[in-house]
């Protein structure tokens, strides 16, 4: 496989990553305490803290491609086996 290959399953994997990390540690102004701020919706984070997110999916991403690469690369399951019988 190509490096751009490579790159494409990573993107994908970390967009897929980043979006299951959003919901977690979220908190509205009124589970805050807060009062929300004129012209805000009532449901916007008040810290939503995305670039802890990012960094954290960013070693998710990495780990889960390193298994897929490991997968593809050694050919772990050896589904080429039954392609095209």
């Amino acid at each position: 496989m190509s490096i751009a290959t490579h790159l494409m399953v990573y993107g994908i994997i970390w967009w897929l990553v980043f979006f299951m990390a959003l919901p977690f540690g979220v908190r509205t102004p009124e589970e805050a305490g807060e009062t929300p701020e004129k012209g805000s919706a009532e449901s916007a984070p008040v810290r939503p803290r995305l670039w802890l997110k990012a960094g954290v999916t960013t070693l998710v991403a990495g780990v889960l491609w390193g298994v897929y690469y490991a997968v593809a690369a050694y050919d772990l399951l050896g589904f080429r086996d039954y392609v095209g019988t």
